[in-house]
């Protein structure tokens, strides 16, 4: 079964947790297994027409899935799937 690893940001959606085991044969269905199971996590990872946030990185085993397949990418039992929110800001 995948595992995500959940960044400090999210982990208030998923009660803590620093990582999750979710089910799914790509990318999509394993953040959208997620999301079915700590709902608090879909908005901050999809946007309403159901694509990932662009303010949202997701690496799988440590490359970047818009390079891959996007959610379509698929993913293993071994597999590590990581999300990493992009940083914004500065002095204004």
């Amino acid at each position: 079964m995948p595992t995500i690893r959940i960044p400090p940001v999210l982990r208030p959606s998923t009660g803590g947790a620093t990582a999750v085991d979710a089910t799914g044969e790509n990318v999509g269905a394993v953040l959208k297994a997620l999301a079915a199971e700590h709902p608090a996590t879909e908005p901050q990872l999809f946007s309403e027409g159901g694509d990932l946030n662009r303010y949202v990185n997701v690496y799988l085993n440590d490359e970047d899935v818009r390079v891959l397949e996007g959610l379509d990418t698929p993913v293993g039992d071994a597999d590590t799937l990581v999300i990493l929110p992009a940083m914004a800001g500065g002095a204004g």
